[in-house]
């Protein structure tokens, strides 16, 4: 298993939710995990019902088996002053160049050297060792951007080639590349079973390859559960009406006289089977598309009492059963 999991989909599929899940399964049996944002949007404080996540790593779970997440919310102002400071020795001079907006100015008009920050935080924490040689972390979960981001934003040799040929920019550029593009690392893909998301996870694998960078699994967020499979949806276009209706009405809905209740329910029964079933053929198709892609498929249920701390372990479960961790 790849020491650095970068999670990306494309907006609504629940990426979030997936990085979050797959930290804590990878979290289990005593390993430590960091799950790290870099968008901004402080979603992993929601998801673990805490408050805001600064700019410090946090424990923020305990994992089954006494493992722990930690998380961190990474701003690129101040990995920036972390970067000259490392580089530069700038002390309170960076501090002052923050203050007069030089650090948003940077970032701003230079945003390879804002994507080099933000992956280099992450690279830095999966490389980190303790003083016995051990590594800090067993697993770097990131919430990265989405699939029409995701290229660009890993391939930040690329994007820092305009800004700098030589120095401690474009060095840090290369060192985060040797990481990023090597087994270190695996990048994952959230999809629902639905057109869009399926056709921008195909584009977005497309990319990830093409750029070298190594694609690990496609996780399908919330999928319904299966009420028909696929011979009760074929006996259900050549079942009569009247045989539904007896049927209703022997379950106790209605009386079998022709227009009782159990007659009346058989109409908005079969358009709501008749719907099932044209989301069960999409699905399908779908799934078949994802199939394709070649690589690892992984389902997540949809929690249908809605997302808590709760579901989000019952969905690292679901990740721990299917092998991903």
């Amino acid at each position: 298993m790849s020491r650095l999991q970068v999670v990306s989909g494309k907006g609504g599929t629940g990426k979030t939710t997936v990085a979050a899940a797959l930290a804590l399964a990878l979290a289990t049996e005593g390993k430590r995990t960091l799950l790290v944002e870099v968008e901004g949007r402080q979603g992993i404080a929601q998801l673990f019902e805490t408050e805001a996540l600064p700019y410090e790593e946090r424990k923020i779970a305990i994992a089954p088996g006494g493992g722990e997440v930690y998380a961190l919310a990474i701003d690129p102002e101040l990995a920036l002053l972390d970067y000259l400071q490392m580089f530069y020795k700038l002390g309170s001079a960076g501090r002052a160049l923050r203050k007069l907006g030089a650090i948003d100015f940077a970032t701003t008009i230079a945003p390879g050297l804002r994507d080099v920050l933000l992956t280099g935080k992450a690279c830095e924490a999966v490389r980190r060792k303790d003083r016995d040689g051990r590594f800090a972390y067993d697993y770097v979960v990131m919430d990265a951007p989405p699939t029409g981001r995701i290229t660009r934003f890993l391939n930040v040799n690329d994007e820092v080639a305009g800004l700098a040929k030589i120095g401690p920019i474009h060095n840090q550029a290369q060192a985060v590349m040797r990481v990023l593009k090597s087994p270190e690392t695996a990048v994952h893909l959230v999809a629902l079973l639905e057109e869009m998301p399926v056709q921008e996870t195909a584009d977005g694998i497309s990319e990830l390859r093409a750029a070298r960078l190594p694609v690990g699994r496609v996780i399908v967020n919330m999928v319904r559960p299966r009420v028909l499979d696929t011979a009760d949806l074929e006996l259900l276009g050549a079942v009569p009406r009247s045989s539904v209706a007896r049927a209703l009405s022997s379950a106790g809905l209605g009386g079998a006289r022709r227009g009782g209740h159990a007659e009346r329910l058989v109409d908005p029964l079969l358009a709501q089977a008749e719907e099932y079933a044209e989301r069960y053929t999409l699905e399908a198709e779908q799934r078949a598309v994802l199939a394709d892609l070649g690589l690892p498929l992984h389902e997540l249920p949809l929690l249908t009492e809605g997302m808590d701390l709760a579901g989000l372990y019952e969905l690292a479960k679901e990740l721990r059963e299917q092998g991903v961790s």
